[in-house]
């Protein structure tokens, strides 16, 4: 079978993983299954037991709400609504599931906001670590009570995969609805098989149909494909699987088991700085270079230097992430910038040694060093 030569060499030296469950997974339209839960606890102190450290993402809280207050949920603010009212249900069955297995659950409520400022995310790295430290279990799940759609991370999805990459996991499990990537959405093409072992998230994923959400979550397989390549270039193994296979966790762990679909890190992998510019980060701005200066960043790992820039647009502060463009307008990498937007617009076109003299000071003769700049095909 081709996921098993790989899983032996993925268990071994596992220490932490990542678990994501969909709403699908724990719920149906009446509501919370409290006996999927118990039986997804049961799994997870086992996997405890055995030593690692475990993060549980999870979704259902607007499932949850909304079958509480007996209302669709068309708009944002019912959204939130819904999430804060399930959510209490969603953490009181968690809570209550874990106890009986005398373990103790912890509530992270994260934005996008959260992951994208580097203090908060340390904040957030440091909380889960003393979590960790005390034998409680993290579970995180995102903050749709107060995140309107510039703050928001899209779905749970995209979460975890963050998640597993701040806190260097070494495997991200996330259970859905379905068998594992398929060929096809199964609800159209009958013909769908599922791709056990893929080795390149690159070239691997292209092509593959990928499905939209179903009714009770606000993700399908693209968000989970996306969530894959994310962890993949954090040099983080994925593993999509059916969450209400019985004993499922137990399977994924087990090297002379095959489940789901397996998804190995990339072979080209970004280092952590680079990866939260590429996927935590959302552009406040952007920043036209001139032919050269854009071959310069893309081909040759300079740097960006104020003679390239041909034009500012939005505003942005010194430290913001920003969209860099090349010659045709065409976003081809982003990055971290040196000077605010009004500076910026000031030396453009300048030697870095003009930079004192116009602006009174100096932080850097890059505007945007190669350190803190990502390539656009390493965010595909």
């Amino acid at each position: 079978m081709p996921q098993l030569s790989y899983k032996q060499a993925l268990i071994a030296p596992l220490r932490r993983l990542v678990v994501k469950v969909g709403s699908a997974v724990l719920s149906d339209p009446n509501g919370l299954r409290a006996d999927v839960i118990a039986d997804l606890a049961r799994q997870i102190d086992s996997v405890m037991s055995r030593g690692l450290e475990v993060v549980l993402v999870t979704s259902g809280a607007i499932a949850a709400g909304r079958a509480r207050l007996g209302r669709r949920t068309s708009t944002i603010a019912e959204r939130q609504a819904a999430a804060a009212t399930g959510q209490i249900e969603l953490m009181r069955q968690w809570a209550k599931a874990f106890e009986a297995h005398g373990r103790t659950i912890a509530q992270l409520l994260l934005t996008h906001q959260d992951l994208a400022e580097r203090k908060r995310r340390l904040n957030a790295v440091h909380t889960i670590e003393s979590l960790f430290a005390a034998g409680v279990i993290p579970v995180v799940n995102e903050n749709d009570t107060v995140a309107v759609e510039e703050i928001r991370m899209g779905d749970n999805d995209v979460l975890s995969s963050l998640v597993a990459g701040m806190v260097q996991a070494g495997l991200l499990i996330i259970l859905s609805d379905v068998p594992g990537v398929l060929t096809g959405d199964p609800r159209t093409r009958p013909d769908a098989q599922l791709i056990p072992l893929i080795t390149d998230p690159e070239a691997g994923m292209r092509g593959l149909v990928a499905e939209s959400a179903g009714p009770l979550g606000t993700g399908g397989m693209a968000t989970k494909l996306k969530a894959a390549r994310q962890a993949a270039r954090a040099g983080i193994s994925v593993i999509i699987a059916p969450g209400r296979e019985p004993d499922m966790l137990t399977a994924a762990l087990d090297p002379a088991r095959e489940i789901g679909t397996l998804i190995l890190p990339a072979q080209r992998r970004l280092a952590g700085r680079k990866h939260w510019i590429a996927f935590a980060l959302r552009p406040s701005g952007a920043i036209a270079l001139d032919r050269g200066a854009a071959e310069a960043l893309r081909s040759k790992g300079r740097s960006l230097l104020a003679s390239g820039i041909r034009e500012v647009r939005g505003e942005f502060a010194s430290g913001d992430c920003v969209s860099l463009l090349d010659s045709d307008g065409v976003e081809f990498g982003r990055g971290l910038v040196n000077y605010p937007a009004a500076d910026v617009l000031k030396v453009k076109g300048m030697r870095s040694q003009e930079i004192p003299r116009v602006l009174g000071y100096k932080v850097a003769d890059e505007i945007v060093h190669r350190d803190n700049f990502v390539l656009i095909e390493d965010l595909a």
